[in-house]
């Protein structure tokens, strides 16, 4: 709870994905991949109650094991390719009756993430009187150098503001979504249906957090760094 405002936390793990089977539950550093998030949402000063949305026998049978409360199992149509995001969480909250302030989504995908991270989203949507708030790093390339290509091949600015330097310190600062932590009011949330919107902030955080694992290489290089981390 913050300021009088109830919290659900609710880690979306289905057991369908292509790119990086078994992913959610692949061991990182020892543990599996889910537990990371179990465990830095339970480290949160403001969440009073984490949940998981999963679909698949074996993710709920380990985030049990970890201490991660599982009071409904996912319908199999909400865990396709093709749902978007906001759709389990917005399932969650119809699916327990409690109702809570706020709800922050946290997918196992960013084992980096920590509690700060987790607890600073929900600040700032308090101290900026905001409906959301995301976490966003700055991206290793700047989207002003990028470009698409035409039908004939040439390259297009993907933006049209005009930044031609050659020097990176010269460009205005960019970020991109981590995808790490996704707060918003759940009220607001289950009328606009997704956590962005122009009236969501943003919550930065460091590149060295912000890892989001969707690759075999991902995976090899989040363990490699996470056993670096340990030791």
């Amino acid at each position: 709870m913050i300021r009088g405002k109830t919290v659900l936390a609710v880690i979306t793990a289905r057991g369908g994905s292509k790119g990086l089977p078994g992913k959610n539950i692949r061991p990182i550093a020892g543990k599996p991949l889910i537990a990371w998030s179990i465990e830095e949402a339970k480290k949160s000063r403001y969440i009073d109650r984490l949940i998981l949305s999963s679909e698949d026998d074996e993710i709920i049978a380990v985030a049990k094991q970890w201490g991660c409360e599982v009071p409904f199992v996912r319908p199999a149509e909400l865990a396709t390719d093709d749902i978007p995001g906001v759709e389990p969480i917005l399932h969650a909250l119809g699916a327990i009756p409690e109702k809570y302030d706020y709800v922050v989504l946290l997918q196992p995908t960013s084992p980096f993430r920590l509690a700060e991270d987790i607890d600073g989203c929900i600040e700032i949507c308090l101290e900026r009187h905001a409906f959301a708030c995301v976490s966003v790093t700055e991206p290793d390339k700047s989207p002003y150098w990028m470009y698409n290509l035409n039908e004939k091949g040439f390259m297009v600015p993907v933006t049209n503001l005009g930044y031609t330097t050659s020097r990176r310190q010269d460009l205005p600062p960019a970020y991109a979504i981590n995808g790490a932590v996704y707060v918003a009011d759940t009220v607001w949330l289950k009328e606009q249906r997704a956590f962005l919107s122009p009236e969501t902030v943003a919550f930065i955080m460091p590149r060295e957090r912000s890892y989001d694992i969707d690759t075999e290489l991902d995976l090899k290089i989040c363990d490699m760094l996470m056993w670096k981390h340990k030791i």
